[in-house]
């Protein structure tokens, strides 16, 4: 059986982040930008789709839907789908990489794309904060982007992550959520000033952390979280006189009465609250907790975690909001301490 011609501009990437159905959607939506289908072509049936990709026959329609749904396809019953305008509107497409895919990054990217709509095609990929697959996803033909957008976080620091982001055209280039010292020229970002905004969250709650005699930083060694959340942790503590430790594995730490803990990881969070409870301490009263990076579930948590966090909200919005303006700014977002019964 002879394949239809159009499967030729078609992919569907596995190891990508983006649903399968939008990598599908945004391959026809390149084949018709790029004039390889044209007005009126009849595109491969469901069936041949799903046959050609060996995905379920749900993914092929929901792509075919959605494109319709934007007025690009048209449909004929018993004749399968056509495409009805080549006059896209969508003049962005966009290389999207995180280092992993969390509950607050899921917020980013809802935000991020969601301010963007149907202006933006957007590959979506997880580096797993490894560097060798990070750099292997930047040896893509970046020509096939109008923007590469980046949240840079690496379980080892590589010299040469400076250098391979130094390469992408500063034109192209957004990063989020960290800024990189060595990463020069004029680009777009919107970022954590990690070291102050840890400082004064830490500083909004000082009323409450003088209950406890000593403030303790879960920090793992080994991980990709920036080590500006240290310093600004240990100049609040020099600055008011706390007594304070780095705890690099939780497992292995002795709680007492009048600790409070500064927790960054979510996986630290679970064992650290199952061995107070354990030990029959009392959150908030005998052992406090304070959680980074905010999330809907902590305000439910043991009727609330405090947390200190950006609005993740806001920063996809700002980093959308560059590239629809074309421009290059360097922005600050905010950050805040949301106080619970945890501390």
């Amino acid at each position: 059986m002879k394949q239809h011609p159009v499967f030729k501009y078609l992919h569907i990437d596995d190891f990508s982040a983006t649903p399968k159905y939008y990598q599908l959607a945004n391959s026809i939506i390149k084949a018709i930008s790029d004039g390889k289908v044209q007005e009126e072509d009849v595109l491969p049936s469901i069936n041949e789709v799903s046959y050609v990709f060996e995905v379920s026959r749900d993914t092929a329609e929901k792509a075919y839907k959605y494109l319709k749904g934007l007025g690009i396809l048209g449909s004929v019953p018993g004749k399968g789908y056509f495409v009805k305008k080549t006059d896209l509107g969508q003049p962005f497409r966009i290389l999207l990489l995180f280092n992993k895919l969390s509950e607050h990054k899921k917020i980013i990217y809802d935000s991020f794309a969601a301010r963007l709509g149907e202006q933006a095609g957007i590959d979506f990929y997880i580096y797993n904060s490894d560097f060798a697959l990070f750099r292997k996803l930047l040896s893509r033909n970046l020509d096939d982007y109008t923007h590469v957008v980046i949240l840079p976080h690496f379980r080892e620091r590589w010299d040469t992550v400076d250098e391979v982001i130094n390469a992408i055209p500063k034109e192209k280039l957004v990063l989020l959520d960290k800024k990189l010292k060595g990463v020069t020229g004029e680009y777009g970002a919107v970022y954590e000033n990690f070291r102050k905004d840890v400082y004064e969250a830490l500083e909004q709650a000082r009323d409450r952390l003088q209950q406890y005699q000593t403030i303790k930083i879960i920090f793992p060694a080994h991980s990709y979280y920036p080590e500006e959340i240290h310093e600004g942790f240990q100049q609040f503590c020099q600055n008011y006189a706390f007594a304070s430790k780095v705890v690099r594995d939780i497992t292995e730490e002795t709680i007492r009465p009048g600790d409070v803990y500064v927790n960054l990881r979510e996986s630290d969070l679970v064992a650290l609250i199952e061995r107070i409870i354990a030990m029959g301490l009392v959150i908030g009263k005998d052992v406090g907790i304070v959680s980074y990076n905010e999330t809907p579930l902590k305000k439910l948590i043991l009727n609330g975690l405090t947390t200190i966090s950006t609005d993740f909200r806001v920063m996809g919005e700002m980093a959308a909001q560059l590239i629809l303006d074309g421009s290059r700014a360097q922005i600050e977002v905010p950050f805040y301490l949301t106080m619970r019964e945890s501390l």
